[in-house]
């Protein structure tokens, strides 16, 4: 196999890591050493009896180059022959699947010019040969007694997860209160649709909520992977609390992103492409640029000035629409169309609604009682 052809990362990680490019091949990396898992052991292994190790993790053409001497093996992988193999003075070899052994006691000679901050010789090695290959490498220090994994330069120290687990439950601690404050932002945002009293500022709030609730469940998503195993409850905890999150941002855009002036909607014309950049937009946003609502607003095509922030807008009703049950999401965007925005949805009869195609007579007296329920209940959340 070519070095071009190489795969993306470990193969049994790559389902589990999830992601794209480096951040995707971290994550597979990353899954592929955590708890519970036969490499994971095996390093362990290594650190309980006092001994080194440098196993690089993938195999290819690059790599067989920079091998001298040592052993051909091609055996099956497992915890204890790691340990055991470790005790020769040279590096492990396995396959990028982390199923064979391919070689063991080799002496890796990466090129000596690729630049390092590490010092010990180990170290250099591994930083060097993940730098040249592209494969992950990890690094078992016997003095420091520390398990390092090197990825296209990168180190990352391998904690244990008492330590892991400390941390992530401050960050959940801290999703729940972005939770709680976000539920109570998005309440009162669906009162004042009902209204028609919605402004600018009211959606920003919205959408900086609901920002910093998907990066803090993104950091916590890290340390599920780093977990492996032992992160199963705390991967069931951020799945109850992020729950239709995502879902929840795309339809704020949807609803709110405002209309291109006539003639400038872009080649293929469909707002959809609008929402994408909205949404990678809100992506790009650093820290210190989301806990301002003007330059939020700005990213959801609005005005940045106090008086751009306190314009009214009026949702087209894709989120209140979303709420009501059973509702196909190709009905909703033809009742979007047809009606054009939320209050004449909230206004139409149901034989109004049932001019739409799709929109039966029984799905017609849906939408009208759920329209109906939802205005109710927003108000006196509101209100009560």
């Amino acid at each position: 196999m070519a070095a071009n052809d190489r795969p993306a990362g470990p193969g049994r990680a790559g389902g589990a890591g999830g992601g794209s490019g480096a951040d995707g091949l971290l994550r597979a990396s990353l899954s592929a050493v955590a708890p519970g898992t036969q490499l994971r052991d095996g390093l362990e292994r290594i650190l309980r009896g006092n001994t080194g190790g440098l196993i690089v993790l993938g195999v290819d053409r690059t790599v067989e180059s920079l091998c001298t001497g040592g052993f051909v093996l091609d055996v099956e992988f497992t915890a204890t022959r790691l340990r055991e193999l470790c005790k020769l003075d040279g590096a492990v070899i396995v396959d990028r699947d982390i199923t064979k052994i391919v070689r063991a006691g080799v002496q890796l000679v990466p090129d000596a010019s690729i630049p390092t901050e590490e010092t010990g010789t180990r170290h250099r090695t591994a930083q060097r040969v993940s730098i040249q290959t592209g494969f992950p490498v990890v690094s078992v220090s016997q003095s420091m007694r520390l398990i390092a994994l090197y990825l296209d330069g990168q180190r990352r120290v391998l904690e244990d997860s008492g330590a892991i687990l400390s941390r992530a439950n401050q960050a959940l601690a801290t999703l729940e209160r972005y939770k709680l404050r976000f539920d109570e932002v998005a309440g009162t945002l669906s009162a004042l649709e009902i209204e028609d009293l919605v402004t600018v500022r009211d959606v920003a709030a919205v959408a900086q909520r609901l920002e910093m609730v998907r990066r803090i469940a993104a950091e916590i998503a890290e340390y599920v992977v780093e977990l492996g195993t032992d992160g199963r409850l705390l991967s069931l905890q951020l799945d109850e609390l992020i729950a239709g999150v995502e879902p929840e941002r795309q339809l704020i855009v949807r609803d709110y992103l405002p209309e291109s002036p006539q003639g400038t909607e872009p080649p293929g014309g469909k707002r959809s492409r609008r929402v994408g950049t909205a949404l990678s937009e809100l992506d790009a946003l650093t820290h210190a640029e989301l806990l301002e609502l003007p330059i939020v607003a700005r990213a959801l095509g609005h005005g940045a000035s106090p008086e751009a922030l306190d314009g009214a807008v009026s949702p087209r009703g894709f989120r209140l629409l979303a709420k009501v049950p059973r509702l196909p999401g190709l009905v909703i965007d033809r009742l979007v169309d047809h009606f054009g925005g939320l209050q004449k949805l909230l206004a139409a009869s149901v034989d109004d609604l049932q001019a739409v195609d799709g929109v039966g007579e029984t799905r017609a007296r849906s939408v009208r009682e759920g329209l109906s329920r939802l205005a109710e209940s927003s108000i006196l959340e509101r209100y009560v």
